[in-house]
């Protein structure tokens, strides 16, 4: 019978070891909430830890005036054979055994007042003692504060809101059974243990009644109508138990002696002795045990459902952290390439269309460098006044014959050397948009989430790519400028219609024109034109610079020199560069865990199945 409890003791206790026992998850309920356990319940003085100490058989918790129990005990009780040690365990002390039960009850003061020091108040954070011994059934009992009415003084105002809040954080779980605990000299109807089984528990279901100091009623008095369910009913029987007075507990009277005296005392009632192979401590936990295994047993379809699908969550969610890093140089090396080619193709997608980000570039070319070439003051610069400027200096002392030749070439130059801002606004604005695309592509390679040292390596190699294409594309942007500037085709010039009147000599009509307005107006357009025709070509030109120096270059050589510099790094350079997040690497070591723990309460759920 006590295998299953057995089972859900161990499942609970590495539940605690892992921190398995909060809320893990939105979408599902953490297995330690599946478990069934017992919570007890009560009054301040009611007789809880006497209670649960004869459920033990030792005396081990903290005693004394108001309220004692200041935060939650989780106590396992594990059954071992009957040659075997009784000794203690606490959670937070591994490995350490304790034989002296006196030294159990310190440290449950001592672990109390590291959060709550000396004071009266409480703590939600649960202590949790296991007990190995073969007086005990295998059980789980969570032992809370008791509940109050009133703050006395030292605690705070909160205290009875803030009792009742942790214990129905318990309670209210459907997998928890209640044990009320109530005192047999006080109304039933006042009972604080009741009041809150009521709430949760209306038909009984879950909820076993205990009450206690039968022996300290008045005279002529019984409990008879609670005891067999009238004065109030519940679905498992009520239990009456006689705990050690507090004279026995200054005499040092064992729990062996305690539990005859509380057997002799209900065998020899008048009262009770009809009811006495019900009654008792030890009746007590064998019924709390039976009780349990047998909710265990309900439980585990869901329990075990409940299991598989935090499995398959853990799984999933490993998946997505990613393989832990290798040791060796030569894994780390395959590593970094693999994340560093995965980073390429994300990069090489936002370019070629694949992801968004791309058409930016095509935007640079088809809208910025129009409209900045729209924009050149060349109206300004070729206006009446400072082309006669211009042709008045070429000229100098001597007037030129037939064509201003030199003003046409400085008006020219001087033109054509405004498409050197547009040309490198474009090749700056690519860069721009190539430097946002490596960001964005850096976060959206998932594995290297795990590696901020590398994601920083990456990033800056990257970037220093783009600055040498950068500066590859500034060269050849200008270079184009220049070279429409050095060689001006000639055959559009000649092609220029001729402005002559005719029956007029040319010479003497050159001379005259020489000093008009119509002249240098024609000049003025001449020039004008060849502009425009250098603006269409360097509208096409430009772009197909700027690819080709940076864009193609991103894509084929983005990452060529850290590639080159990766096979020169030893295996601690390696190691550095693979340096995982710390939250990343401790929630894959916490996901590893809590799915071994998943995956061998699976396993032993299932053996248990079958052996039953």
């Amino acid at each position: 019978m006590d295998t299953l409890i057995a089972l859900v003791n161990r499942i609970q206790r590495a539940c605690t070891v892992l921190g398995d026992h909060g809320a893990d998850t939105a979408a599902l309920p953490t297995l330690w909430e599946a478990l069934p356990s017992v919570a007890v319940v009560g009054g301040q003085s009611s007789g809880k830890s006497s209670v649960l100490e004869s459920i033990v058989g030792r005396d081990f918790l903290p005693r004394g005036s108001g309220i004692v129990t200041r935060r939650p005990l989780v106590l396992q009780l594990h059954k071992v054979e009957q040659r075997q040690q009784e000794y203690a365990e606490f959670l937070h002390l591994p490995g350490k055994r304790f034989t002296d039960f006196s030294m159990v009850r310190k440290e449950i003061e001592d672990e109390t007042n590291k959060l709550t020091g000396k004071s009266k108040q409480i703590s939600p954070v649960a202590i949790h003692l296991s007990i190995y011994s073969p007086n005990v059934v295998n059980l789980t009992l969570i032992d809370l504060p008791g509940l109050t009415k009133v703050a006395v003084e030292g605690q705070p105002e909160s205290i009875v809101q803030d009792i009742e809040n942790m214990i129905h954080s318990y309670v209210d779980k459907p997998n928890c059974l209640i044990l009320a605990i109530t005192s047999a000299n006080q109304d039933i109807a006042t009972s604080d243990a009741i009041k809150v089984s009521r709430q949760v528990d209306p038909a009984g279901e879950r909820t076993f009644g205990v009450l206690t100091k039968l022996d300290l009623m008045d005279k002529g008095t019984n409990a008879l109508d609670v005891l067999e369910g009238r004065s109030y009913q519940l679905k498992n029987p009520w239990v009456g138990v006689v705990n050690r007075s507090q004279a026995d507990i200054n005499r040092n009277v064992d729990m062996i002696a305690a539990r005859q005296q509380e057997h002799s005392f209900f065998t020899t009632s008048p009262d009770y002795s009809h009811l006495v192979s019900q009654m008792g401590s030890e009746y007590l936990a064998r019924i709390l045990s039976k009780h349990l295994e047998s909710v265990i047993r309900t439980r585990l379809p869901g329990i075990a459902s409940l299991i598989n699908r935090n499995i398959d969550e853990l799984e999933a969610e490993l998946a997505h952290l990613g393989r832990p890093v290798a040791v060796d140089a030569g894994a780390q090396l395959y590593t970094i390439l693999e994340l560093c080619r995965d980073f390429e193709r994300v990069f090489k997608e936002h370019l070629d269309g694949g992801r968004p980000g791309g058409d930016r570039i095509y935007v640079v070319f088809d809208y910025q460098l129009p409209a900045a070439l729209r924009k050149l003051p060349l109206d300004r610069h070729l206006s009446l006044q400072n082309v006669k400027k211009v042709i008045s200096e070429a000229d100098g002392y001597q007037p030129h014959l037939i064509a201003p030749e030199q003003g046409y070439r400085r008006l020219l130059e001087s033109s054509l050397h405004y498409f050197k801002g547009p040309a490198q606004a474009s090749v700056d604005a690519v860069h721009f948009v190539l430097k946002q695309l490596v960001r964005k592509s850096i976060a959206e390679t998932q594995e290297l989430k795990r590696f901020p040292t590398l994601q920083a390596e990456i990033a800056e190699a990257a970037n220093e790519a783009l600055e040498r294409f950068r500066e590859d594309g500034k060269k050849t942007t200008l270079r184009l400028v220049e070279m429409e500037s050095s060689y001006i085709t000639v055959d559009f010039f000649r092609k220029l219609p001729q402005e002559v009147d005719k029956g007029k000599n040319p010479a003497s009509s050159l001379l005259v024109d020489r000093y008009a307005e119509e002249h240098f107006q024609r000049i003025g357009s001449n020039v004008s034109s060849y502009v425009g025709m250098v603006s269409q070509t360097l509208r096409n030109t430009i772009p197909k610079a700027v690819v080709h120096c940076q864009v193609r270059e991103a894509k084929r050589s983005l990452l060529d020199r850290f590639y080159a510099q990766l096979g020169k790094k030893e295996e601690r350079q390696l190691a550095w560069l693979l340096g995982e997040d710390s939250v990343l690497r401790e929630r894959r070591q916490q996901c590893a865990q809590r799915l071994e723990l998943y995956r061998s309460a699976r396993d032993e759920i299932e053996a248990v199945c079958w052996s039953g």
